[in-house]
């Protein structure tokens, strides 16, 4: 039985809430999957969620829009460094104009043999849309934003991370997650992530030994966590007891995230990993089907302090 299969989500820290809505859902023609609340800590800040309509695993992007509370982080190495879609191959083109006439710089690179649009989110975070010939996914399409099937986001192709020790991160992302080497050569290391489709997804491995340790906690500009699916417990919590008893000790608990379970391990090239699966209920816990990412809603452990977080929380319209 495989362990992981495929991502289920990537979060950061963004900056304004509503900017960061206009970014994904405007401009990048992703759905509004669901808004609610950061579930740790005290602070009232959003967590958003975008993807398909339906909000399935390996389409999902979360954000923290940290702007309010102006909790800011530094990027830098031994930190996730860009998030990365997955396009239809061809589509680069169309990316690239269309970015460019939202007024976001964007240009067109090859890295690792795959072409590529590289631009970055209004608060700063790398991304890039990856031209992928391997991904049987249907394409987001958003006909009101103007982005049909032959362009249409596909869902998470994966992420880079920025290390100074290569070696310890290759070691872990093999022995401890694991995922496939797939190169190695002078641009970095490239990991192909288990997927019982076939879909690829991929973590690259960048080797950065100049620039200043990045930002780990929750903070504005900066990339959070990289979601592994494990599709349900049993396989989320056999790879936690593997992780852990390789001495990768930095592993928390399972988390309840109400719509789906969660476990974090910080790994040796800095950058989070989570390991999630989806609820039976998931988004439809508290949103009918059809209508997910509509409303603003609170887990059940908030009820007593839904009034708080609501008056505290940045104001935007969400439209």
């Amino acid at each position: 039985m495989a362990l992981v299969n495929g991502f289920h989500h990537l979060t950061m820290s963004t900056d304004g809430a509503q900017e960061d809505f206009d970014f994904y859902t405007k401009t990048l023609g992703l759905h509004s999957v669901k808004r609610t609340v950061l579930f740790d800590g005290t602070i009232p800040v959003y967590h958003l969620y975008y993807g398909s309509p339906n909000g399935d695993a390996s389409t999902i992007i979360t954000t923290f829009p940290f702007r309010k509370p102006g909790v800011y982080g530094r990027r830098g190495t031994n930190q996730s460094r860009a998030i990365m879609q997955a396009i239809p191959k061809g589509a680069a083109a169309f990316w690239e104009d269309r970015l460019n006439a939202h007024g976001i710089a964007a240009s067109r690179v090859t890295r690792f043999g795959a072409d590529r649009v590289v631009f970055a989110h209004p608060c700063g975070i790398v991304h890039e849309l990856v031209e992928s010939d391997g991904d049987s996914r249907e394409p987001i399409v958003n006909a009101a934003k103007g982005i049909g099937r032959e362009h249409g986001i596909k869902g998470i192709y994966g992420a880079s991370v920025a290390v100074m020790d290569r070696t310890a991160m290759d070691d872990f992302l093999t022995i401890a997650l694991p995922l496939e080497k797939e190169a190695d050569t002078q641009e970095g290391l490239v990991f192909r992530v288990p997927d019982t489709n076939g879909v690829v997804q991929r973590v690259e491995v960048l080797v950065d030994r100049d620039s200043a340790q990045g930002t780990w906690t929750l903070s504005g500009g900066t990339i959070h966590h990289l979601a592994l699916n494990t599709g349900d417990e049993e396989s989320q919590m056999k790879l936690r007891a593997h992780i852990e008893g390789l001495g990768f000790t930095d592993i928390s608990e399972q988390k309840d995230r109400n719509y789906f379970k969660s476990c974090y391990v910080r790994s040796p090239g800095g950058a989070l990993f989570e390991l999630a699966w989806t609820t039976p209920e998931g988004w439809a816990k508290d949103e009918a089907p059809g209508e997910i990412g509509k409303t603003l809603v609170f887990p059940p452990w908030f009820k007593d302090r839904e009034d708080e977080l609501r008056a505290g929380l940045e104001e935007a319209t969400f439209q």
